[in-house]
């Protein structure tokens, strides 16, 4: 990858730094799991989330955002490669988990993490990078497996802290986290042990005595990154938090005792201990909680900017990876009992794949706005690369040697700041193998295939996908399966049954 890369000389570095305060700050928060109804901004009435509420009141809110699959892995693989599910290589969780090793009395595996991104395909750190910008990533990663060839010191950043494995995600107290730093000096990605945890088990009453919280540590990690940071050097956060996915599990704290007890019922979970997901009696306030907690993060990370005279100059967004899931005894029926939307994580309906969007930049976006756009995690990277300034980023950074080098996104930086003519999409696309589902939103009209088998439902009418009119419009039908199949590649890892 890196050899294809455009690195700048000397007097072109010299001629970025002198600029450097005129790039835009982007900082990316993607949270873990959040259904399009679980804040207060979007209808919730059951969580307090007073600063992602305030920071939607300082900007614009997006009603039509859609994630780029209805899975952790592939959905983050759209943001970060500018691909839909059909062209992109990662398109559901592919996990790799070998040998064993031992921490204290816990066995763990000695090597995790997921299918690797295609190492000829570009990504977003890596292009901004290029571009003179500072890049931090603190969260999940999901692109590559320790030891492959797409990890973070490999894929253009420069600071690292948190999950190279999804997996182990599932353990809000884990055995290690994964870390690199190039001001360090790493040559690598390496785990941190976390000490205090590994005396106590995985699983059972002890587990909650373990004392060091991922969310908590990852967090820390990423502000510290932030401080760090100033207006001389433009920067690009990638901030995967891992709230509110499962396990429901977190201190006990104010914010949680905060719901607990206060729910007219509660949702109690045995465990899975194969999911490394433990049990709790408190599902309810465990998950409120949780995105409490995620709220109480985003209000540091906006009064930091603040404090450092960085917030004019940053463009602060906040979503989703895909819609909320029933995992380690979350109970998503009981949060959003509007029933706005069907379906939830792994599904190819609207619950699955629409989530929350909010973009915050003062003197740029409208405060208080909301809008209608249609748009999909891979517009990230073209609306991206217009924010910065970065030209021709599909024709710089092509590559026939990857295995679908094609760019599918549209920038919607017009639809940001007013300015230039926003461009549509003419469709939407989604595939995943895991549940045989496809997707396809074209204008109001939605088709939903199920093993091979259409429904259409007009979303303008019909925003639950209750009716099936497919009967009654075959030449729209007709034309959405015609869509379906010439945007599909066909994927040695990742099989889906076409329209029939």
């Amino acid at each position: 990858m890196n050899n294809r890369l455009i690195f700048c000389g000397c007097g072109a570095l010299a001629a970025l730094a002198a600029g450097a305060q005129n790039k835009p700050n982007i900082i990316y928060i993607m949270c873990d799991d959040m259904g399009y109804g679980d804040l207060a901004c979007y209808g919730q009435q059951y969580i307090s989330t007073p600063n992602i509420d305030r920071m939607a009141a300082q900007g614009m809110r997006f009603t039509q955002a859609y994630a780029g699959s209805p899975v952790s892995a592939p959905s983050r693989a759209t943001f970060m490669t500018g691909q839909h599910t059909g062209h992109t290589h990662v398109r559901a969780n592919k996990e790799y988990w070998s040998g064993s090793v031992q921490y204290g009395a816990n066995t763990d595996y000695a090597v995790v993490g997921q299918e690797p991104y295609d190492p000829n395909r570009i990504i977003i750190p890596e292009i901004f990078k290029d571009n003179g910008y500072t890049t931090g990533m603190f969260g999940k990663w999901a692109g590559g497996y320790e030891g492959s060839a797409s990890t973070p010191d490999k894929r253009g950043i420069d600071e690292y802290y948190g999950y190279i494995c999804q997996f182990q995600a599932h353990l809000y107290y884990p055995n290690f986290l994964n870390e690199y730093s190039r001001s360090a000096g790493d040559e690598g990605v390496r785990r941190v042990i976390l000490e205090q945890n590994i005396q106590f088990p995985m699983y059972g009453d002890d587990y909650r005595k373990r004392a060091q919280y991922s969310s908590d540590l990852i967090h820390q990690k990423a502000m510290a990154w932030l401080d760090k940071q100033s207006a001389d050097q433009p920067f690009l956060g990638i901030f995967t938090y891992t709230l509110p996915h499962a396990e429901l599990v977190q201190p006990e704290d104010s914010i949680l005792l905060a719901y607990k007890g206060h729910f007219c019922t509660e949702k109690t979970f045995g465990g899975q201990q194969a999911s490394r997901y433990n049990p709790t009696n408190y599902g309810h306030a465990e998950f409120a909680a949780m995105i409490t907690r995620l709220d109480a993060q985003v209000g540091e990370i906006m009064a930091k900017l603040e404090e450092k005279g960085l917030a004019d100059n940053t463009v602060l967004i906040f979503t989703s990876d895909n819609g909320p899931h029933e995992e380690g005894g979350a109970d998503p029926d009981f949060f959003n009992r509007d029933g706005l939307l069907q379906g939830k994580k792994r599904s190819t309906y609207e619950g699955g794949i629409r989530i929350p969007f909010i973009v915050r930049w003062p003197g740029k976006v409208a405060a208080g706005s909301v809008n209608d756009h249609q748009l999909a995690f891979y517009d990230l990277m073209p609306t991206f690369c217009d924010i910065a300034g970065i030209e021709n980023y599909e024709t710089r950074y092509a590559n026939p040697e990857a295995e679908n080098d094609s760019f599918d996104g549209l920038s919607f930086y017009p639809t940001l700041t007013g300015e230039g003519e926003q461009q549509q999409h003419e469709f939407l696309y989604w595939e995943f193998s895991e549940t045989n589902m496809m997707g396809l939103r074209m204008g109001n009209w939605k088709m939903v295939v199920q093993q091979g088998n259409c429904k259409l439902f007009d979303l303008a009418t019909d925003l639950h996908e209750d009716n099936n009119v497919a009967d009654q419009h075959p030449e729209v039908v007709a034309k959405m399966k015609a869509i379906l199949k010439s945007q599909h590649t066909d994927s040695s890892l990742f099989s889906v049954t076409l329209p029939q």
